[in-house]
């Protein structure tokens, strides 16, 4: 059983919420503060400014994407087109 000091940024709950819901919160902020890659340059400098707004230290691009990372996840459909393939 992981202890709430594992969950990093989400002891700021306390004992509110339940563990469940704090490791994925917990793991929801750890990927949308770390660095992504751009898509334009392809380096590890895409840092998250706003919701869904992205910019990149390296080409200096201003970019949109998923919410808390650069590309949205994969959808089923996609998974299905990949197979086919």
């Amino acid at each position: 059983m992981a202890s709430v000091k594992s969950f990093g940024s989400v002891k700021r709950f306390g004992v509110r919420y339940g563990r469940k819901l704090k490791a994925r919160i917990a793991e929801i902020e750890s990927e949308s503060k770390k660095r992504q890659v751009c898509p334009y340059c392809h380096k590890s400098t895409a840092k998250r400014i706003a919701f869904g707004i992205w910019i990149c230290g390296t080409c200096k691009n201003k970019f949109t994407g998923s919410a808390y990372t650069v590309k949205a996840p994969v959808t089923k459909e996609e998974i299905k087109e990949i197979k086919a393939e």
